[in-house]
């Protein structure tokens, strides 16, 4: 087990300073992938940007629709369980290459978004995945689309808070919206902390429904240029794999950072049970 996943990593590490081509032996070359990512590689610095917007929107997104509807699910409602698996079920499908298909093919010219909804308003659509104004956006909703994992778990968090607790509130005239905000969110927020995470690392790792429906090019004009979509083009389209194993680790340094600001911030807005 070691053999086979640590290897493969210190491997990736060495060849990143490498000129590594696959077609050939690689050279040593130092830190030269690194100071070209960031000097001399505008389609890099464009993929970092389009990262970083897409991770800015879709996670808070996702989070908030995620926590909404299990709010709604948290009320008592009749036939949960049903409501629970159809929303569940999106999250399974995920970002899958059959999903990134149908939502190519639903956010067409002539797809459904246009004929069903905007035509028959006189609303003449365009293209929402061929029009660089939109296209990223249509993989943020398409990653909003796959919410059920987080509302699983949010669910779960909520089963978790006493009632006793709304009902002393409830008692004491505290209206709905203060109930959530000085109980529910607050014995939430390590579900949220959970979910945030995920979200982050999800988000940076973002490819499949990038690639499909972009065709593996990132277009139009590199608006779907996810940093995975571009370091796929560099390691097994221009076979450099060197400069595509730095572009990993510079994405794992980035993950990890990410991360490691959301632990350190834990401490300011989580509360466990100690601190209840």
């Amino acid at each position: 087990m070691v053999v086979i996943t640590v290897g493969p990593i210190l491997a990736s590490l060495a060849l990143a300073f490498t000129d590594y081509s696959v077609l050939a032996a690689p050279h040593w070359i130092g830190f030269a992938n690194f100071i070209t990512m960031f000097t001399g590689d505008a389609r890099y610095l464009s993929s970092v940007r389009t990262t970083l917007t897409y991770v800015a929107i879709s996670v808070p997104l996702v989070l908030l629709w995620g926590l909404f509807l299990a709010l709604v699910l948290n009320q008592g409602m009749k036939l949960l369980p049903v409501f629970r698996a159809i929303f569940y079920i999106p999250s399974l499908l995920g970002t899958s290459v059959a999903v990134a298909i149908l939502w190519y093919y639903m956010f067409g010219k002539d797809g459904l978004i246009n004929l069903a909804l905007l035509r028959p308003l006189g609303i003449q659509g365009p293209s929402w995945v061929g029009d660089p104004s939109f296209a990223l956006y249509t993989l943020i909703v398409l990653n909003l689309w796959a919410f059920g994992s987080g509302m699983i778990i949010f669910l779960a968090g909520l089963r978790q808070i006493p009632t006793e607790l709304y009902e002393a509130a409830a008692l004491d005239g505290a209206a709905r919206w203060s109930r959530f905000w000085l109980i529910t969110l607050p014995l939430l927020t390590p579900v949220l902390f959970f979910n945030a995470v995920l979200g982050l690392i999800g988000g940076f790792q973002a490819f499949t429904s990038a690639f499909v429906i972009s065709g593996g090019t990132g277009g139009p004009a590199d608006a779907t240029l996810l940093y995975q979509v571009y370091l796929y083009q560099r390691g097994f389209v221009n076979l450099n794999m060197g400069y595509a194993c730095a572009m990993a680790w510079v994405l794992l340094t980035v993950i990890a950072v990410c991360t490691g600001v959301l632990f350190w911030s834990q401490k300011f807005w989580v509360f466990y049970g100690e601190d209840r």
